[in-house]
């Protein structure tokens, strides 16, 4: 049988790809989350993870392992919820990034949901520069978003690199301005492009603008020019531009949770709400 303690610490680590990262958050020594992991690896008798100097990976048997644990580790608190006899209730104001309207977050929602009958749950789907502003003018409980270099740390979900992406058909001309399809301000995505072409010395033009991720893939997939995007959320019909496009690279990007600052009724649910987030996290990702 799996230590469904341990299955939590491999969720932690896979999401965040770093050792140091899931003692963080767990709260936990870093050599007791190795100890999760190896102890996890002999009860499975494979290898989850490829670890170096340069990082951490899941193999192949930890890719598998990871819709097991999260079945199993699920299961687990909801039986743990269920004889402990907690009802949470109350209102949670909840915002999402635009960024996971073609991922698998309705099914934790769903399952937050089905969890908490009683938690009245009001969706907020914004760029994550207005979710930060909504979450700091009070009008938000929890937020999940992507990290502002100027903002609070949050609870890192997980770490993911920005990339070019356009059409497959698209072909971009070195001596003419890159065309972007971008989100308007103050999206941090549209931010980082704009800086690492500034620093690069390229020229470039905006060939659409859309508060709708739908929309600028729409525009994109019309080879209108290429946008910034999440490497592990590709949407399906664009591709990652080649390295001989000679875009400059766009750097590292965190996805994080963020509480409001104010104490009200709605901690538990947001609490509750981050947990549910935090264990489902892979499926934030597209295939």
């Amino acid at each position: 049988m799996f230590d469904p303690a341990q299955l939590r610490t491999f969720l932690t680590v896979a999401q965040t790809l770093s050792f140091t990262q899931a003692a963080h958050r767990l709260g936990l020594r870093q050599s007791t989350v190795s100890q999760h992991v190896r102890k996890l690896e002999e009860a499975a008798g494979r290898r989850l993870f490829a670890r170096d100097t340069h990082g951490v990976e899941l193999t192949e048997d930890g890719e598998a392992m990871l819709g097991f644990a999260r079945t199993i580790w699920e299961a687990n608190e909801r039986a743990a919820g269920f004889f402990t006899g907690t009802r949470l209730r109350g209102r949670l104001r909840f915002g999402a990034s635009e960024d996971f309207v073609l991922t698998r977050l309705p099914e934790i929602l769903e399952g937050f949901r089905h969890a908490h009958p009683e938690v009245d749950l009001e969706l907020t789907v914004e760029l994550s520069g207005t979710l930060h502003e909504l979450l700091a003018a009070g009008r938000l409980d929890l937020v999940l978003a992507k990290r502002r270099p100027e903002g609070p740390a949050g609870r890192l979900v997980w770490r993911d690199r920005l990339v070019w992406v356009g059409s497959d058909r698209l072909r971009l001309d070195p001596h003419r301005p890159v065309p972007l399809v971008v989100f308007p301000p103050p999206a941090v995505t549209r931010a980082r492009a704009l800086e690492r072409l500034e620093e690069d010395g390229r020229a470039w033009r905006i060939t659409c603008t859309s508060g709708s991720l739908n929309g600028l893939v729409a525009a994109a997939r019309a080879g209108l020019g290429v946008m910034a995007h999440t490497l592990g959320m590709i949407p399906p019909g664009l591709v990652r531009m080649a390295p001989r496009t000679g875009l400059p690279e766009l750097g590292g990007v965190d996805f994080v949770l963020l509480h409001g600052r104010r104490a009200t009724a709605a901690r538990g649910p947001a609490e509750a709400l981050a947990d549910a987030v935090l264990a489902g996290g892979d499926r934030l990702q597209l295939p």
